[in-house]
């Protein structure tokens, strides 16, 4: 893990990502303020305001997705707590290992099928069914992106944990310090 040209790499994935969960949590808040906004605009003063919802919509796609790397990153997603509890450290270790290179070839398969329908969401034209009709190529992007950024830190998880380097196990909050499950 001492290679400078690693350090870099690995180094600029964690940031690009934690960035991205940063501008996610902007997103969401911009979210809340809009979609409050329509409630004010349509239920006092009889405004209907018909590109609130796709805005929010296309805030919560980013939102989701430029979150996800930041997300597997801290190990958040979505996993079997009790198979940590029963399991060696070493059978977790393969256990997240083989889970890292599965889902790093689905999500790698996911960037790259969402940059091509965002390609042809581009060349195209595509655009929304509504009034506003803004461009699908947008939340295509970042389904593209999230998925690349997502693939990307698989990349590192999979590649630390080959050199040696022991993946932080999933954090669970019912632990006590004396290590037994509460």
């Amino acid at each position: 893990m001492n290679n400078p040209l690693w350090r870099l790499f690995s180094g600029t994935v964690r940031g690009v990502n934690q960035a991205m969960a940063y501008l996610s949590a902007l997103l969401i808040l911009v979210c809340s303020f809009v979609l409050v906004y329509e409630v004010i605009t349509r239920y006092v003063l009889n405004i209907s305001n018909d590109w609130v919802i796709e805005l929010s919509i296309f805030m919560l796609i980013a939102a989701t997705f430029l979150a996800a790397a930041h997300t597997q990153r801290e190990r958040g997603h979505v996993g079997i707590e009790i198979l940590d509890e029963v399991m060696s450290k070493r059978a977790s270790r393969i256990r997240l290992l083989f889970g890292d290179i599965l889902s790093m070839l689905f999500c790698g398969l996911v960037a790259y099928l969402s940059a091509v329908y965002c390609h042809e969401a581009w060349d195209q034209g595509w655009t929304t069914s509504s009034t506003w009709g803004p461009p699908l190529w947008i939340p295509y992007f970042f389904m593209a992106f999230g998925m690349l950024l997502l693939t990307l830190q698989f990349v590192v998880q999979i590649l630390e944990g080959l050199m040696g380097k022991a993946p932080e196990l999933p954090k669970h909050g019912h632990a006590t310090t004396s290590g037994q499950g509460g």
